[in-house]
């Protein structure tokens, strides 16, 4: 899968496929009750992540989901891996907020979570951490497409769809996914001159 292949996909899932929690072994979950932002949040502060809610994944957990981050989005020579810009950060602090949409994908990420350990050790004998890239590449290439997913898989695949979702998300409102993505916005401008006045032509105004 390369980076181009991962987000036309994360663009296709989001506007087809329903979220909803996996029919998988349940997995520790360990959330504390926290509170949410309230009726008047800050929204001009910078939070850090955890600073608002306590970040829930585990030290295993969150070595997971670099590695399927990195999996979905790694390195090349336009931009680091999705991990090297905090988006394990994001997706901690995404399923860790007491939201109902955070909560739901909480459960379908730690159900995902265990699917994927259980997966590994199942055809490999081995952790996640501890798999060959081919073998690594052999399991997501079953779960990275739910229409072409096995039937038996097809609760792993609306994980991965997911996890790609948010992977992207996080990847993609950094400075180096903007830059990927060859995004020109958000940028301060010393003037503004207006636009041309061929398209001012064009529409009327000029």
């Amino acid at each position: 899968m390369d980076r181009r292949t991962s987000l036309r996909w994360m663009l296709t899932a989001a506007t087809t496929l329903p979220l909803g929690r996996l029919g998988l072994a349940a997995a520790p979950d360990g959330a504390t009750e926290a509170k949410p932002y309230g009726s008047d949040p800050k929204l001009i502060d910078a939070y850090h992540p955890g600073e608002l809610w306590p970040l829930t994944l585990t030290p295993e957990q969150r070595k997971l989901a670099a590695l399927l981050s990195d999996t979905i989005i790694p390195a090349d020579a336009m931009s680091p891996a999705a991990s090297a810009v905090g988006v394990v950060d994001f997706i901690d602090e995404w399923i860790s907020a007491p939201y109902a949409l955070q909560r739901a994908d909480r459960r379908l990420v730690l159900d995902g979570f265990a699917w994927f350990d259980a997966e590994a050790k199942r055809r490999y004998s081995k952790a996640p951490a501890a798999l060959a890239t081919e073998q690594l590449h052999a399991i997501c290439d079953d779960i990275c497409y739910l229409p072409k997913a096995k039937p038996d898989l097809h609760a792993a695949a609306k994980f991965f769809a997911r996890y790609r979702d948010l992977t992207a998300g996080g990847f993609y409102t950094t400075p180096q996914g903007r830059e990927d993505l060859r995004y020109v916005g958000n940028k301060p401008l010393p003037k503004f001159d207006g636009p041309p006045v061929e398209v001012l032509k064009k529409v009327g105004l000029a």
